[in-house]
């Protein structure tokens, strides 16, 4: 058997620099959430070179390789739209330059989450050269606007095109190691309203502003009692967003607003997210605050319009699930390492697959580093790239000889 395995490994590093190759081409194919036509079509090229059985682009935009015929359905996944550059001179290089030197592949989308991309195609390369798959129909998906909203293609894919894996591996970055979840979060706004006045005579007013400073001190002291758990970690909140309104600057605010990232701990829902908020207000003493959970509205590339509310679920896979354990045995007979098992510390389309859909489970691993996502000088190692594809398809190799 473990024949199969050095032969996997042997492939990887044989189509490394195609790999890395295809990287530095996604790179040099800038790709923003609801912008990322161009991306798709230079994947499809790919997939089409590699020979996958089936190709097609959704409603949404996401493009979906398929190999394989079997009874089962799993699916790996990467999300092929990356932040923007942001400040050009925090770069050494131009960003989507995707320059390959000193063993890496540099530029914006390297490790988040391109990489990922790049790897999974060319284990479909494998998969289908050492015909390690009979018992799956796979499919290798590249999805769209999830920096933007993480999930809503998957959401996407699973109530329009009733498309529900057993598994999905996550490409996301992780260091080459095993990842089994993450926390959830949400985007919540309160609001809260006064009376305005001259700001010569305030006292003649009520002054919004001062009510919301109060529900922000009650906010603060909530992070401090909210739930842990040994594995994902603690929950937490924070004030991301504060804007208030006035007839004008000699004027008391009449209108005040913030917005709150929270971030959700095993046990933690919406509703009881929303219910401690809505405490935060009276304990503040403002009994007409309006809590609201923010809805994501927008038009893909496609034209398609599509909304989904931003709460992301809380999500891990147990312990003792067979898929983990599948997956650290392929490990250890593909890259010859025991795997380290860990989580995200931000959030992925794990959130609207397994986190709403529990039934559908997810586990991770990918190329590249967490702390490369959104930074300037992105890179990841040309080694990670041959790696992950190795995984890839010894963890196919794996679940087929099971």
């Amino acid at each position: 058997m473990n024949i199969i395995y050095n032969q996997i490994r042997e492939l990887s590093l044989k189509y490394e620099n195609e790999t890395a190759n295809f990287l530095a081409k996604m790179i040099q194919t800038p790709s923003f959430s609801m912008k990322e036509k161009n991306m798709i079509l230079v994947i499809k090229n790919e997939m089409e070179k590699i020979g996958f059985d089936k190709i097609r682009i959704d409603d949404l935009g996401s493009i979906i390789g398929t190999i394989g015929n079997g009874p089962r359905l799993i699916a790996f996944d990467a999300h092929i739209d990356t932040v923007y550059p942001g400040n050009l001179d925090n770069w050494d290089f131009p960003p989507h330059e995707g320059r390959i030197e000193d063993g890496k592949v540099w530029g914006r989308g390297a490790s988040d989450q391109l990489g990922g991309m790049a790897s999974m195609v060319y284990s479909a390369k494998i998969i289908k050269e050492l015909d390690l798959n009979k018992e799956f129909t796979i499919l290798f998906t590249g999805t769209v606007m999830e920096e933007d909203c993480d999930g809503i293609a998957w959401e996407h894919m699973i109530l329009e095109d009733n498309i529900r894996p057993e598994l999905v591996v996550s490409t996301e970055p992780t260091s080459l190691n095993i990842y089994r979840g993450h926390r959830g979060r949400m985007e919540m706004t309160i609001e809260v309203k006064g009376i305005s006045c001259h700001g010569s005579a305030p006292e003649r007013g009520v002054n919004a502003i001062h009510k919301m400073a109060k529900i922000v001190n009650e906010v603060e002291k909530l992070n401090d009692r909210l739930k842990h758990d040994d594995f994902l970690g603690k929950g937490t909140i924070t004030t991301s967003l504060f804007e208030s309104g006035s007839p004008s600057q000699c004027a008391v605010a009449d209108y005040a607003k913030i917005q709150l990232d929270r971030r959700l701990t095993w046990g933690e829902t919406k509703e009881s997210a929303v219910a401690e908020l809505e405490e935060c207000c009276k304990l503040a003493g403002v009994e007409d605050a309006k809590v609201t959970v923010l809805q994501y509205d927008a038009v893909a590339y496609t034209g398609k319009e599509y909304s989904v509310e931003k709460y992301f679920p809380t999500w891990k896979l147990e312990e003792d699930s067979n898929w983990l354990k599948s997956a650290s045995t392929s490990y250890i007979k593909t890259l010859e390492n025991e795997p380290k098992i860990d989580k995200w510390t931000f959030s992925t389309n794990c959130v609207f697959i397994m986190g709403k859909h529990p039934e559908m489970k997810c586990l991770g691993m990918g190329p590249g580093d967490e702390d490369q996502a959104h930074a300037p000088n992105e890179m990841t190692r040309v080694s990670d790239l041959s790696a992950a594809a190795a995984f890839y398809a010894g963890f196919v190799a794996e679940l087929n000889n099971n």
